[in-house]
Order: C-alpha cells, then sequence, then structure tokens
C-alpha cells in the first residue's frame, strides 16, 4: 500500500526563500525533507525545536557616546577606501532581519 502524503503550503518573502533553499541545496536537502525533518523535531520536542528569542536591538545614534560613533564612523570610512562596501539592497535586507 502506498503511504499518503500530504501538502503543505506557506507564503513567504521571495528573498527569504531563495536564501534557505540555496544553503539547503548546498547540504544536498531537498525542502520538502526539510519540511518533514522540521515538523518531526516539533512533534519530538513537543514545541518549537529552537529558541524564541527577540534580538538585540540596533542602537540608534542618541544611544551612542561620541566616542562609540566616531570609532563606528572611522571603520566605515576605513572599509569604504578599502573597497569593502556592501550594495545598499543587501545592508538593507539584513537590517530588515534584525529588527
Amino acid at each position: 500500500m502506498a503511504t499518503k502524503t500530504a501538502n503543505v503550503t506557506a507564503r513567504i518573502q521571495p528573498d527569504i526563500k531563495e536564501s534557505a533553499e540555496a544553503i539547503l541545496e548546498k547540504l544536498g536537502i531537498p525542502v520538502s525533507v526539510f519540511i518533514d525533518m522540521t515538523y518531526r523535531q516539533v512533534i519530538a520536542n513537543n514545541g518549537i525545536p529552537f529558541a524564541l528569542n527577540l534580538p538585540k536591538t540596533i542602537e540608534t545614534r542618541d544611544e551612542l557616546s561620541d566616542a562609540q560613533f566616531n570609532s563606528m564612523m572611522e571603520k566605515g570610512l576605513l572599509q569604504a577606501k578599502a573597497n569593502e562596501s556592501k550594495p545598499a539592497k543587501e545592508v538593507f535586507a539584513n537590517l530588515r532581519k534584525r529588527i
């Protein structure tokens, strides 16, 4: 007798999907197998199989001392001079993940 299957449908942001699937592909894990593994871990742990914590908030200029702010700006200037910059789209995507 064939094993019955059920479908799972979820709507997520395209960039999140692409990033996660690229990592899973490098690991050789199909998305369906990952979902199955995750569901099995929820059952085994009788809950979410990882900690759910609120991330630390991003410090604003008002929260930084002048020395901290100047240090941060100097670091950024040195990175720019060394051509260690990143595209704005990537930076804002990373910021959105942190807040």
